[in-house]
């Protein structure tokens, strides 16, 4: 192939999806481009597909920004394990995917502490309870823990047609992934434990691949081998942020990821199907599509997750000046968490706090728009106060 055209067609923006290559380019000329892309392009993982071929990427298509990474390193002064408001958004999102019913207020009941009374909320609650497993630095990821998470989130809560066998970590039968027709299926259930040993195995290697990309690649594969009968994509989600968690990336559950994949749904789901679509084009599994997407719609997204770092720089030169209380470090750790970007009013913080008296929250509030940490909007006789950005 001449040079000029193999780097017109590697530097073309359909790149990531192959069929629609093929309408631009001759057939012979695709099929030369992707046994060249192969030869020396493709960066094989030590992940295997179906037929026991590595998985590859191409790196350099697949670059994420170094500010997501800072996002997601920023350390957090809160000593909640998780955001608040992040993982109430995280929750309604990850089922939000699923179109599985929920609400906020519900989310909120059991994230409160109090114990569920319907279906719905027992579905909140494991992953409340999951949130809470991956948030514990002790628990590293095996088998044997993922299956612990599995049980704890999902699996307890399962008809009992779906649930796992005594025993078993996996299904013990076939899965297929059903919309207009058969989209996907899951591998045989006889090779779970084999693929799931060696996904595990990865996820303990040091590998060249960067830590935000390694952990998308998990959530890919999790979904590509659907190891379970029901909740394949919310333990994807959570697994994501597990690994991020043992990477020590402290801002992982202060972000809630899945809320920018159910912006971006769609293109989500676009991204499994192109890849394996791509696969029968190419006959090698090409990760770049999911990878790209994770990059594109919630990686880069990300700057706007987390308080300005003006705002935290002029929180902490407070406190080095003596000028916050204790209290009001304890209440200011609550909103960030509680509350992210959202708006609320004193006695909504008097009541979610449930710590401080009234005129103590008041004095909190504003304190602290005074120093430009608060901003506040007035609606008729109510006003709401949000953290200034």
């Amino acid at each position: 192939m001449d040079a000029g055209l193999f780097a017109k067609m590697l530097s073309d923006k359909s790149i990531i999806d192959l069929k629609k290559l093929g309408y631009k380019y001759p057939q012979a000329d695709l099929k030369e481009f992707v046994a060249l892309l192969d030869i020396g392009f493709y960066k094989p993982l030590p992940l295997k597909d179906f037929n026991g071929k590595n998985l590859v990427y191409l790196d350099s298509v697949a670059q994420v920004q170094l500010s997501a990474a800072k996002v997601l390193l920023t350390p957090q002064s809160s000593s909640q394990v998780y955001g608040r408001k992040a993982m109430e958004d995280e929750i309604l999102s990850t089922f939000s995917i699923e179109q599985i019913d929920t609400s906020r207020d519900s989310v909120r009941r059991i994230l409160s502490g109090y114990a569920p009374v319907s279906e719905s909320e027992n579905r909140i609650y494991g992953m409340k309870k999951g949130l809470e497993f991956i948030s514990d630095p002790q628990h590293t990821i095996s088998e044997e823990s993922i299956h612990q998470l599995y049980e704890l989130t999902i699996g307890a809560f399962l008809p009992e047609d779906d649930q796992l066998l005594p025993g078993h970590k996996y299904r013990h039968d076939s899965v297929y992934i059903v919309g207009d027709k058969v989209e996907h299926i899951g591998l045989p259930w006889q090779m779970l434990p084999e693929y799931m040993g060696n996904l595990v195995e990865f996820i303990h290697q040091e590998s060249a691949m960067n830590d935000l990309l390694k952990a998308a690649l998990i959530h890919f594969y999790i979904a590509y081998l659907h190891p379970w009968f029901d909740g394949n994509g919310r333990m994807a989600r959570l697994i994501h942020l597990w690994y991020l968690v043992q990477q020590r990336y402290s801002s992982a559950l202060f972000v809630p990821l899945s809320e920018y994949v159910e912006k971006s749904r769609r293109g989500y789901y676009n991204a499994y199907t192109l890849a394996e679509q791509n696969a029968k084009i190419s006959g090698v599994m090409d990760v770049t599509p999911f990878l790209t997407y994770f990059i594109e719609h919630v990686y880069h997204k990300l700057a706007s997750a987390l308080p300005d770092p003006n705002t935290t720089e002029t929180f902490q030169n407070a406190l080095s000046r003596g000028d916050v209380t204790e209290k009001e470090q304890a209440l200011w750790q609550f909103v960030l968490t509680a509350y992210g970007e959202s708006q609320f009013s004193t006695k909504q913080l008097e009541k979610d706090f449930g710590n401080a008296a009234y005129a103590t929250i008041r004095n909190f509030v504003l304190k602290f728009e005074k120093l430009g940490l608060l901003r506040s909007a007035k609606y008729g006789n109510r006003i709401k106060y949000q953290i200034a950005k």
